[in-house]
């Protein structure tokens, strides 16, 4: 699948669009988005990524992320997107966004412009097993904790948004 990605500036204007892989492998500024869904006890739902994805495989992460397609809102990308990888049909709504640089395996860079969306969700999800290898509701502290102790359990993208997330959480925001 040629699946492309919608490249942008430091701003978040479209620039163009290119094929996923290739922005990967030349680090290109692309619009990307990460999804945090908490339970009725304001526990995260976090997911660990399935082994086979092309970077990042077996680390823990938020609910779900991925990319809008050139022309999709990056609301209802991350919605269908939550669908797809955590069989979850909920609202979310922006948070923050923040830009990344950082390198991966498999001689990949991940360079983004993040929008970080919340929703509220307290069911069992139907995994897609090509995304996800496993799953779980976590209580926030216990995540800080283990995210100190233990960051390269987690994807880079995570380290950086669950602490702002939590940060804003704590100022009401």
């Amino acid at each position: 699948m040629n699946e492309q990605v919608i490249l942008v500036d430091t701003a978040d204007r479209p620039v163009g669009q290119m094929e996923k892989m290739q922005a990967h492998r030349e680090g290109r500024l692309h619009r990307a988005f990460s999804v945090f869904l908490f339970n009725d006890h304001d526990q995260v739902l976090l997911q660990r990524r399935a082994l086979e994805k092309y970077h990042s495989g077996g680390l823990w992460s938020n609910t779900c992320c991925s990319h809008p397609r050139p022309g999709e809102d990056t609301q209802v990308a991350a919605e269908r997107r939550l669908f797809e990888e955590m069989g979850i049909t909920c609202r979310v709504f922006p948070s923050f966004s923040f830009v990344y640089e950082v390198p991966l395996d498999q001689g990949l860079t991940e360079h983004e412009y993040d929008h970080v969306f919340i929703g509220r969700f307290s069911g069992t999800p139907e995994v897609n097993p090509e995304e996800v290898a496993d799953w779980a509701y976590r209580d926030v502290a216990e995540v800080e904790a283990d995210l100190l102790q233990n960051p390269a359990r987690y994807s880079e993208w995570f380290r950086i948004a669950f602490p702002e997330l939590v940060k804003r959480m704590g100022q009401g925001g």
